[in-house]
């Protein structure tokens, strides 16, 4: 039912924008199937539907098979109990099929105008690597979805080798592309490259990652909390449930990057936060926020003694330093503790660089200090540090700040002193 309930909530928002009075019936005859079904090329394929029974691989249906299809799809909604066939999101009757869950002996109250809706709804998913997709019930990214459905009609119209069917992919590519910095309202489709090659030389729509749609959305609606619905409907349909988006947490990162790198790399940082697990793992943190952006490779840094190597001149791995970096610091939440962190690095920096030429006892006493992983081994390794240091106040300060620190954030801040202390190792 939650594709019927996207779908009231679009038609409520489509019918006050544009002065219409649309039921769901007549919007999704006059509007929804037009684009969706009447072509050669579909932008939709729901499984066991009368639309795609009887088609046959290379054949697509002519015009007046299409309208057939049309008629049987009605005749069905008006006629029979509401099943996948016909409803989208709702299980088969059958209950050894595999679409076949949550079904109930349960009357629930089900009318013809809560199927067309769930047609309507099920439009407006946003399709995401990891082959799952996102409902969000926000009038407004649903009235910015339906822009793009044109769009799409347009591309499969104009490309003969791109194959069709992929609503809710094409979707998760103009939510990226629309909430993008680049966009341009008076040509749409300018700098758009959401279409690749297959191996087999046609064309297809690519998957587009959520960290991309997700960081879309949050520069449009900057300090909101929303709710995605997580699903994937297919030959197995699959329910993660409903999900909470810290939308300020997931524009964090980004945002912390520009304030201290710049945004040169806008379109390349982007894909480089969310990496460290797919968005399947991502949902099982409850909700989306901060943590769930983390990029690949960094725990390597956090959970051993692997430093860090920072390298001026090969831009691809400065980036990415970067990237560790501003994770780091929107996971601790404190601005402040960048310059700290900072000021630590500078003080154990010059500790190392005190010890006579040729002798490492301090510069292993340091590392010592840069590997811990937690409160107690830093103050350890910090006192003997002290030990030797001309400026004990500094060094009293640090394991101020670190014991007073909560526990969860002392990984993070270890780590963020690390990576400035590669950085101006250098």
């Amino acid at each position: 039912m939650i594709a019927a309930n996207i779908g009231r909530k679009f038609l409520n928002a489509y019918n006050e924008k544009f002065g219409q009075n649309f039921d769901a019936k007549s919007f999704f005859v006059e509007q929804y199937y037009p684009l969706f079904f009447d072509n050669e090329k579909y932008m939709q394929w729901v499984t066991n539907s009368p639309f795609v029974q009887g088609i046959k691989k290379g054949k697509p249906p002519t015009a007046a098979e299409r309208r057939q299809k049309l008629d049987a799809l009605i005749s069905k909604v008006s006629g029979n109990e509401a099943d996948a066939s016909i409803a989208i999101g709702y299980p088969s009757l059958d209950i050894t099929a595999t679409t076949s869950g949550q079904i109930t002996n349960l009357a629930l109250p089900l009318n013809e105008e809560d199927v067309y809706l769930s047609w309507i709804g099920s439009g407006l998913g946003i399709g995401v690597q990891g082959g799952l997709s996102i409902f969000f019930d926000t009038p407004a990214l649903l009235l910015d979805l339906y822009e793009g459905w044109q769009i799409y009609r347009d591309y499969l119209n104009t490309t003969p080798n791109l194959r069709g069917n992929q609503i809710n992919t094409w979707n998760g590519q103009w939510m990226a592309h629309r909430y993008s910095t680049d966009y341009d309202v008076e040509d749409k489709t300018a700098s758009f490259n959401g279409i690749g090659n297959t191996k087999d030389g046609g064309m297809e729509v690519n998957t587009q990652s959520w960290t991309a749609v997700m960081l879309g959305i949050a520069r449009t609606l900057p300090d909101a909390q929303i709710t995605g619905y997580i699903y994937n409907l297919g030959q197995t349909n699959t329910t993660i449930g409903f999900i909470p988006f810290s939308l300020p947490q997931i524009r964090r990162p980004h945002d912390l990057y520009k304030k201290y790198f710049g945004d040169l790399e806008a379109k390349k940082v982007e894909t480089l936060f969310g990496t460290a697990f797919g968005f399947t793992k991502a949902c099982q943190f409850g909700a989306i926020g901060v943590n769930a952006l983390e990029p690949k490779g960094l725990r390597d840094y956090m959970d051993g003694a692997k430093m860090p190597a920072y390298n001026e001149n090969d831009e691809d791995k400065k980036i990415n330093f970067h990237i560790y970096q501003t994770w780091l610091l929107a996971m601790l939440n404190n601005e402040q503790l960048w310059g700290k962190a900072q000021n630590i690095a500078a003080s154990l920096k010059t500790f190392a660089d005190s010890g006579k030429q040729g002798k490492t006892d301090k510069s292993n006493k340091i590392k010592a200090v840069l590997n811990a992983g937690n409160k107690k081994q830093f103050i350890d390794a910090l006192a003997s540090v002290v030990d030797e240091a001309e400026q004990k106040d500094d060094y009293t300060e640090m394991a101020k700040l670190i014991n007073a620190m909560p526990v969860d954030n002392v990984p993070y801040m270890l780590t963020l002193i690390k990576f400035h202390y590669a950085a101006i190792k250098e």
